[in-house]
């Protein structure tokens, strides 16, 4: 119970009152437009936002684990025939390279408390029975929020068409990140690109929309963040070659 208290307190509160925010903000500039959905499109680019120096910091560990891998493999070859020295030089591999495990280790810690928190805010939360945890400055809801994203999709229930569109953008994404990496793709990408997808639909299938929402307003933050990555290497590459080509003209 105490750790649920501190979760409800120092993650679940806050960020709920953030969503009501943002909900109270829409129905005060855009009354005619305003629903849950649209405040979870905003919150959770804002949350993006906000969350971008651990996915910096992730993306650095992916890369840093990919060496340590390397390095793991050429102890196993090295040592092939001493299995006692072999263990002792993995371990003390991962002992000297602590932080891609530790960054890996809080990111998901941290997405498994978001899943948990989505769950309970679209099941319940909303409907009334956390009304209870909004700050004294924000005002009890008058009437019940809109739950009905574009007057279609109730955030309450599960909706196989948005989990239809979770699945393919994470296909997409996946893609788009085996092309960008610097490492070349191996059959388990190949396997991850096919099978996360299909895994994805059917594990999300009886979560609500509005953790859908969430997941498909992260993924596609996610590809905009990887197209503009790419976007700004090509820049940077076809710089480089102008540059060198402007060189070899001028001698």
């Amino acid at each position: 119970m105490f750790l649920v208290s501190i979760f409800v307190v120092l993650i679940y509160q806050p960020l709920l009152n953030l969503l009501v925010i943002i909900y109270d903000g829409l129905l005060y500039a855009f009354p005619q437009y305003a629903d849950m959905g649209v405040a979870v499109v905003i919150f959770t680019i804002i949350f993006r936002i906000l969350w971008l120096p651990i996915s910096i910091s992730a993306d650095r560990s992916e890369k840093e684990k990919k060496e340590i891998a390397d390095e793991v493999a050429e102890i196993k070859n090295k040592y092939s025939t001493d299995p006692i020295e072999k263990k002792k030089q993995i371990k003390a591999l991962f002992r000297s390279n602590p932080g891609p495990v530790a960054a890996s280790a809080i990111d998901l810690f941290f997405q498994v408390l978001i899943a948990v928190m989505l769950y309970r805010m679209f099941s319940t939360g909303l409907g009334g029975s956390d009304f209870n945890l909004l700050y004294k400055f924000i005002p009890q809801p008058e009437k019940p929020f809109n739950l009905m994203f574009l007057g279609y999709f109730d955030l309450t229930q599960p909706n196989l068409f948005l989990n239809f569109i979770q699945s393919l953008f994470i296909f997409i994404a996946e893609i788009l990140l085996a092309i960008s990496s610097p490492f070349p793709t191996t059959r388990r990408d190949l396997m991850t690109i096919i099978f996360l997808p299909t895994i994805s639909f059917f594990v999300f299938l009886m979560m609500p929309a509005g953790k859908k929402l969430f997941i498909i307003t992260t993924i596609a933050f996610t590809i905009v963040l990887v197209l503009v990555k790419q976007i700004i290497f090509l820049y940077h590459s076809i710089s480089r070659k102008m540059d060198r080509f402007a060189l070899n003209r001028a001698k």
